[in-house]
């Protein structure tokens, strides 16, 4: 089975089009570092925190043992994106899922293998776990998940759906 190390906003991006078990199809099981689910948890009511409790059974939250590591990151970035990067390493992750720019350029150059949100949606199309990609973007979008229009237009061409 792949590791695979999922960040917050994907899981929220996710939770709010109603496609978080997409994750499940594609993996099977995801791994979620403690700092993500406290990020979660912040708003006990939110969608993504229910949706993230009653999925338990495949996403599993994990401890970082290195917490030493997490002061060379502080500056720049949010505690569950450097638990993210921490954990990956630990577990000798196959994919790690990050949406934030600056999350992604660090993961690129500890040389893990980073997708995000939109790669995931990608991903799920062209293995026949979702029909059309367009609404599934629309919907990201009235929900207030900023995608530019011209990286829309790219997932779209890249699907068959321009």
């Amino acid at each position: 089975m792949r590791k695979v190390v999922v960040n917050t906003t994907p899981l929220i991006a996710l939770s709010y089009v109603g496609q978080l078990d997409i994750l499940k199809k594609l993996y099977g099981e995801v791994i979620i570092p403690e700092a993500v689910y406290k990020e979660l948890s912040v708003k006990a009511e939110s969608i993504c925190k229910k949706e993230v409790d009653s999925s338990l059974d495949w996403i599993r939250v994990d401890k970082i043992k290195n917490q030493m590591a997490k002061t060379m990151y502080k500056t720049q970035l949010h505690d569950g994106e450097v638990e993210v990067m921490i954990l990956a390493q630990e577990v000798a992750a196959d994919v790690v899922i990050i949406d934030d720019a600056n999350a992604k350029k660090h993961a690129k150059y500890l040389k893990l293998p980073v997708t995000g949100t939109l790669g995931i949606l990608i991903k799920a199309k062209q293995s026949g776990y979702i029909d059309a990609l367009k609404p599934i973007l629309q919907r990201m979008v009235e929900s207030n998940i900023y995608i530019s229009q011209n990286l829309i237009d790219l997932c779209l061409t890249q699907v068959g759906e321009a």
